[in-house]
């Protein structure tokens, strides 16, 4: 669904300004690519992250579970919607989609066939895809 979203009011231009200021504090020597995440509660509560690197890389974080661990400690439990920024720092986004960890973190939390995974271009156009798309077999007890 490119360039538009479910919802009556569309959020998620406002999400996209809230995920590229995410993606500024991305700390990334590493790999160059600054990842930022804005995810909406249902109750229109947003929580951003940025992946952060670290020297053995196993310990790095996404930005999409940096902002879901946010929300989650903060006690938001319940979401609708996450944006995704990515590019090398310092260059213009890319489109960008969840790694299979972040999706899967994803669907702890949220409703496959109802929650709303948004990839921005440089261009400022987006693609909204369900988690169900991004994670067909995903593991839930």
């Amino acid at each position: 669904m490119e360039g538009g979203t479910s919802y009556e009011e569309n959020h998620i231009p406002e999400l996209i300004k809230a995920a590229i200021r995410a993606r500024e504090g991305a700390y990334c020597p590493y790999s160059g690519f600054a990842v930022g995440a804005a995810l909406r509660a249902k109750d229109g509560s947003v929580f951003t992250g940025c992946n952060i690197e670290n020297a053995s890389f196993s310990p790095s974080c996404c930005a999409e579970r940096v902002a879901f661990f946010n929300a989650v400690s903060s006690g938001a439990t319940d979401f609708e919607q996450i944006v995704v920024v990515g590019g090398k720092k310092g260059e213009d986004m890319v489109e960008t989609t969840p790694c299979g960890v972040c999706l899967q973190v994803m669907l702890e939390f949220c409703d496959p066939d109802t929650f709303e995974v948004v990839s921005v271009r440089a261009t400022g156009e987006y693609e909204v895809r369900r988690l169900t798309e991004l994670l067909p077999y995903g593991f839930r007890l």
